[in-house]
């Protein structure tokens, strides 16, 4: 019988990385290396979750998918045979590039996947900003036109960054994390990124990135027009409040939720449910397993879970279900 399942991180050095992860989650970062993710939950050929609890501590979520997919996913039925969602955290020091995830109808023809995700800010320095969609008037042929030229940057559409906001992502969205971020990103399993802008630095081997103009320029929605974040606002329900940060089709739901009883409170949603601590600790019952979570930590809720029940009176987290 499957449990609530927590995973060993996975860290990725990047050229924009830095240290942050280890100062505010407590993770064990590796020493002397800028690391911009820990993928928290993956199923990605070349990065695959290792699970750290329980009687199946030492296997990974790949083995979870081959031998019980079904308790595990439940009715989630979209998968091609890998674990639907990836979970990170990112600590941006500098830059991301800028880039686009290409849309799930032309992804195959340019040699990709489809990825639609969303950022939750967990810090962000007082001058940090975001980039997410177009500027008002930006066209197709002024973007293209202005890649390269030192007036590029007005074509984007920045957001000043604000601990505690979110923001969805869909594929087609231009974006770019701005330097002093730190956000939870919740995506689809999918790897494909393509670069149109990179602040004309090196990467890690001291060489320009690749960039991947004519890919991006197919994938990016030219409609997509100054798009806002969601600054925390909530809905009412039974012990807790929420608001609804993604709610894509065949993708995912995903739900900020604060608890506000002290008690333990049956966990909301249903099916496979993937948890993130964004504030606060909660304890996590799914009756063969109890988990204490703190700020920084993912779990994940097997659909073969019988009424998992949850306590932590004012914890926040974001809850990933089927849409």
């Amino acid at each position: 019988m499957l449990y609530p399942l927590t995973f060993e991180p996975i860290f990725q050095e990047r050229v924009w990385g830095g240290r942050r992860l280890e100062t505010l989650f407590n993770k064990p970062l590796p020493p002397a290396q800028l690391i911009g993710e820990s993928w928290e939950i993956s199923d990605r050929p070349d990065a695959v979750s290792v699970i750290a609890n329980g009687p199946l501590a030492g296997r990974d979520l790949r083995w979870l998918m081959e031998n019980h997919a079904e308790k595990l996913l439940g009715e989630i039925s979209e998968h091609d045979e890998r674990f639907p969602w990836l979970a990170k955290l990112l600590d941006a020091n500098e830059d991301l590039s800028v880039q686009v995830h290409p849309p799930a109808n032309i992804a195959p023809s340019l040699g990709g996947e489809p990825k639609t995700e969303a950022w939750h800010i967990t810090q962000a320095e007082p001058s940090a900003r975001l980039i997410a969609g177009l500027k008002s008037g930006t066209t197709s042929e002024n973007f293209e036109a202005r890649l390269g030229q030192p007036d590029f940057p007005s074509c984007l559409h920045e957001i000043s960054a604000h601990e505690g906001n979110s923001i969805f992502i869909p594929s087609g969205r231009l974006h770019a994390l701005g330097a002093g971020t730190v956000v939870f990103e919740i995506q689809q399993n999918s790897d494909t990124t393509f670069r149109v802008f990179d602040w004309n630095r090196n990467g890690m081997d001291g060489k320009p990135r690749e960039l991947h103009v004519d890919e991006a320029l197919q994938s990016i929605d030219f409609n997509d027009i100054e798009p806002r974040a969601l600054p925390p606002t909530w809905d009412s329900a039974t012990d807790h409040s929420f608001q609804t940060i993604a709610d894509e089709k065949a993708v995912f739901r995903i739900d900020h939720v604060r608890l506000d009883s002290a008690g333990s409170v049956p966990l909301p949603g249903q099916g496979m449910r993937m948890l993130a601590l964004t504030r606060g600790q909660i304890i996590l019952d799914g009756t063969q397993e109890t988990l204490t979570l703190a700020r920084g930590q993912f779990a994940l809720v097997p659909a073969s879970v019988e009424a998992p029940v949850v306590q932590g009176d004012g914890a926040q987290f974001l809850l990933t279900q089927a849409a």
